[in-house]
């Protein structure tokens, strides 16, 4: 696992194939407990190319000097990511 928050990543490889490749993440907050929300595609070995765009906001907590993935949201969809972007600005 990482020490830092930095170093948290959601790449992903299998047998020499980065089946997850991260494009960007954001650091929501920092401490004890930490949120990222992570842009990555996923290999789609069929068609031999990486898929859309996916997001997903990871919660990790500190511990014994480590960050461990505590949870996960996985955005489904660019249509899903537009209603909470939506549903988030109504309310700020």
């Amino acid at each position: 696992m990482s020490e830092t928050v930095e170093d948290l990543s959601v790449s992903y490889f299998e047998n020499g194939v980065e089946t997850v490749k991260e494009l960007d993440k954001i650091v929501l907050t920092k401490g004890a407990w930490a949120t990222l929300i992570f842009r990555y595609q996923e290999w789609d070995a069929k068609n031999d190319k990486y898929g859309a765009d996916k997001y997903t906001i990871r919660r990790y907590q500190k511990k014994n000097g480590e960050y461990k993935q505590r949870s996960k949201f996985n955005i489904s969809s660019a249509d899903q990511a537009e209603k909470i972007i939506s549903a988030l600005q109504s309310w700020l």
